[in-house]
This record gives structure tokens, sequence and C-alpha cells, in this order.
């Protein structure tokens, strides 16, 4: 009884952890507040010209008057994202399960998996456009490449990762082959699995953007190549900007859904610790 009681002392409070998840977050703002005065000052200082780096505020007021037609083309590279990222989730885990409990699997697949990662995927977009067309579908097809190779290669390490005196524990008491994959292997795969899910999701926004250089009338790859080629360097700078913040919310929210899947892992309860006192 006393040792529960201690375990649900040393766990922080709910109000404590969204305390220090807002002073990261107020550190985080006021970092780009003064990357933002000090390029603002820069740049007027200097009589840097506006084709060549602009001041945050004229990017503001440039993005300020179109921001609808930014915003319409945002959600459609952000479709493309959510959609072949999801698609890349759906075939890795499963290839490395098949991979985890059958090495003729690895032996099979995995030099194909480290050939698409290797081949340069500007060189394979083309090939898309002659297949499909110039829609969706080539753009969900590059996103699904360049995201696949992470989340595979982390899920089979995740998954062989077992010691095997575990496993033979497990089978000495008697557990199915399912429960032992629900129970341990599952679980034990779960951080090596973000860890490819995250690094999957920083690179699919940088996917999207390659395929719609290649062939699209719309879209915020599409908005970057029109706005570079009439040289309005200001509205260049504010489609990166909302580009790099969808590529932001994908990654936090894939961070989040770790948080709440595997709290009990070290990573996750390191920042929630309790401060020893004195």
């Amino acid at each position: 009884m006393s040792n529960k009681s201690e375990i649900e002392t040393a766990k922080p409070s709910f109000l404590a952890s969204i305390y220090r998840k807002a002073g990261g977050l107020r550190q985080f703002l006021i970092s780009f507040l003064v990357l933002f005065v000090v390029w603002e000052a820069g740049v007027r200082i200097f009589g840097v010209a506006t084709y060549l780096l602009p001041p945050p505020s004229l990017i503001w007021s440039e993005f300020a008057s179109t921001w609808e037609y930014v915003l319409a083309n945002t959600w459609i590279t952000t479709s493309e994202i959510i959609v072949g990222y999801l698609v890349a989730v759906a075939v890795s885990v499963p290839l490395a399960v098949f991979v985890a409990y059958f090495p003729t699997m690895e032996r099979m697949f995995y030099p194909i998996v480290v050939f698409l990662q290797i081949v340069p995927k500007i060189a394979i977009a083309p090939l898309f456009i002659i297949w499909f067309g110039f829609g969706f579908t080539p753009k969900i097809l590059l996103v699904f490449l360049l995201s696949f190779f992470p989340i595979v290669v982390s899920s089979i390490s995740g998954f062989k990762s077992i010691d095997d005196e575990s496993m033979e524990l497990a089978k000495s008491t008697g557990a199915s082959a399912w429960m032992i994959f629900r129970k341990i292997r599952l679980p034990n795969a779960l951080p090596s699995i973000f860890t490819g899910l995250k690094v999957a999701a920083a690179l699919s926004s940088t996917a999207a953007v390659v395929a719609e250089f290649v062939a699209s009338d719309k879209g915020l790859g599409y908005l970057l190549l029109r706005y570079n080629g009439d040289l309005e360097t200001p509205m260049v700078f504010a489609t990166i900007i909302v580009l790099s913040i969808v590529g932001l919310i994908v990654y936090y929210a894939v961070e989040l859904l770790e948080r709440i899947a595997i709290p009990w892992h070290v990573s996750q309860r390191k920042d929630s610790d309790p401060q020893p006192t004195a």
C-alpha cells in the first residue's frame, strides 16, 4: 500500500505538466520573436533589397493580402502529405511484422527497399507523371516512397530487438503467438516505430513539394515556383513559412500520438519525472 502511495505521489500533476509545456512554448515563441526582430532590423539597417531578403513585416503584409489563395493551395499539399504518409504507415508496419517473423521475407524484400531508398526521388517523379498523369496519385506515391523507408527500417529493428530470454519465458508460460505479439513484441517495438514515424513525418512535406515542382498547377510547390519566377520574394518566404508550419503540425501530431501510446517509455517519462527535493 505504501509503495502505491509513493508512486502516486511521484507522478506529476496534470496542471504541472501543462505548465511545463506552456513554458516550453513561451521559450519557443520568444526565440522566433527575437529572430524576426533581428531580421527586420538587419534588413532595414543594411538596406538589403526586398527581392533578395524582404523584412518580416513585408512578408506578413503580402501574405495578408493573398492568404485565402495560399491557404487553398495549402490544403491541397496537406492532403497529399497526409494521404501519402498514412499509406506508407499502412504498408510499412505490416511488412516489418512479416520480415521480423519470416527471415525469408527479409532476404527477399529488404534489398528492394534499400534500392528504392537509394534511387533519387526527383528522378522517379517524372515517371509517375507519365504513368498516372498530373493528378493526385503521383504526389501521393512520391510522399509514400520518401516516408516508407524510415518507417519500415525502424519498425523491423523494433520487432527484431526483443531478447531471446523474454521470448523463451513467454513461451514457457504457454502464451500464444498472438499474445506474445500483443504483450511483448508490439510494446517493445513501439518506440522504434515512432522514431521512424517522426522521421517520415519530417520528410513527407519535402516529398509533396518535390512532386509539385515536377508537374502541378496547384499546391504550395507550384506557388513556390510561380512566386520565384515572378521574383515575388516576400511570397516565396511566406509560402515556405506556411509549408514549414504544416510540416511541424504533422510532426507534432505524431509526437502527441507517441506520448499517448507509450507513456511508460523512458523517452516520455524523463521530462515529467519530479525533481528531487532536499
